[in-house]
């Protein structure tokens, strides 16, 4: 370190250290602030909870009708359907397909469903996952996630994460649509369901909303129904378990918290700084490949989303207001911008100091998503029912408790630095 560059080099880098040694107090006092109000402000809003209330009876009607319930339907249905009823499902095999081009249609066609029928609960609570599906979607071409996978490695993300998003879709939205039009004619129009492909899990369910317009069962169901659906078609494929479900990556989405599904809910403001912030609640779910507990990961989304009134009233107000296109600057322009300042760096500078981007930091990079991915075409599903017996779907509808913790505005910027610590040590070890 005797020369003139060493010097500098090494003085610059104590300089750096100091800095930030210095700033650490700041930052930990924030952090611990943060966590305070976050903790306070779920306590509040659970003080105001109206929870929602899964009848017991209805529960049992629908068991006593699964029981009965033939995996197999009748062939022969079809032949009773008049000719407006072929008409319907064509037309509804169309505006499906229309609307199942990418995450970004998927997300519009969900939110106008739920403003058009706001009894049918699922429609805002898929909205708001599938918005964060288009952000994890974004990611893989945005600020962090390229120093930490290759190409080949986020296109085999974006291939699993689009395509249980699209089979989704395909499987629940005609479902929603055939309530609608069963709301326009007058009439029950459930007799059609089997045109789509949908289990048979679910006609006793719509026929049962169709009788008492209880939301809950209902949105019980299409959870349970959904994530059986990708089960074997995504998360149990060969290709997507080894390029992806078995990979680091994946192993390491827990530590940094990326599996996780945030709902903006409102601003408030920084402490001692007069300005406005993001509010956010979510929720963390810990083993994407456990099948229950993605299912009780959904319920527990639902009963917060629906039985918390401000993050519901926040959450919907959002979603009225906000196009969606897979920016993470639609909720949160201040931290991320849809377009790159800059050329990237060949050296990744920090740019985050508790969370918040430091002082005259260029904003993070999030594409809208049209301009990370182009329309990818549907992979052919695999036919078949997933629905065997009442006995593998009776346990998810006996309670829907809220979750004890939601208020996760602190924990999002916790989970940002992370990351950026991520990218950091993989650039130094390189």
């Amino acid at each position: 370190m005797g020369n003139k560059n060493g010097v500098r080099t090494y003085r610059r880098s104590f300089g750096y250290w100091l800095r930030q040694l210095l700033a650490l107090p700041g930052a930990a006092l924030d952090y611990a602030a943060g966590k305070w109000a976050a903790m306070s402000a779920s306590h509040a809003m659970m003080a105001e909870a109206i929870p929602l209330q899964l009848s017991i009876s209805t529960a049992a009607k629908l068991k006593h009708a699964w029981s009965k319930q033939s995996v197999f339907p009748d062939p022969a249905a079809a032949e009773g359907w008049k000719e407006r009823d072929h008409a319907l499902v064509a037309r509804i095999r169309a505006e499906t397909a229309a609307c199942n081009r990418n995450n970004v249609t998927r997300t519009e066609a969900y939110r106008n469903v739920y403003f058009r029928t706001p009894e049918l609960h699922w429609a805002l609570l898929a909205h708001m996952v599938s918005r964060n599906g288009g952000w994890n979607m974004t990611d893989l071409q945005g600020e962090w996630l390229p120093w930490l996978l290759n190409a080949e490695q986020r296109e085999a993300v974006f291939r699993f994460l689009e395509q249980a998003n699209a089979l989704i879709f395909q499987d629940a939205y005609p479902q929603l649509l055939l309530y609608e039009w069963s709301r326009r004619e007058g009439r029950s129009l459930f007799h059609l369901l089997p045109a789509f492909g949908v289990s048979v899990f679910m006609a006793p369910v719509w026929k049962q909303f169709w009788r008492d317009r209880d939301a809950v069962p209902l949105t019980i169901a299409l959870i349970v129904n959904e994530q059986h659906y990708i089960e074997q078609r995504v998360v149990q494929h060969p290709y997507y378990r080894e390029k992806v479900l078995h990979t680091l990556f994946f192993g390491l989405q827990s530590l940094l918290q990326l599996n996780g599904v945030i709902f903006p809910y409102g601003t408030g403001q920084a402490r001692g700084e007069g300005v406005s912030v993001l509010k956010l609640s979510g929720l963390i779910l810990e083993q994407f490949e456990n099948l229950p507990e993605r299912i009780e990961f959904g319920k527990r989304l639902y009963a917060m989303l629906f039985g918390i009134p401000r993050v519901y009233e926040g959450a919907r107000c959002f979603a009225g207001a906000v196009k969606h296109t897979g920016s993470r600057a639609d909720y949160a322009p201040h931290m991320f911008s849809r377009v790159r300042h800059q050329l990237p760096q060949s050296i990744y500078k920090e740019r985050l100091l508790g969370g918040r981007l430091r002082l005259g930091a260029e904003p993070l990079y999030s594409p809208e998503l049209g301009a990370a991915w182009s329309d990818q075409p549907l992979e052919a599903p695999d036919t078949g029912d997933w629905f065997k017996s009442v006995n593998e779907v009776w346990p998810y509808f006996q309670k829907l408790p809220l979750p004890h913790s939601f208020e996760i505005t602190n924990e999002y910027g916790l989970m940002l630095n992370k990351i950026e610590l991520a990218v950091l040590a993989m650039q130094r070890g390189k």
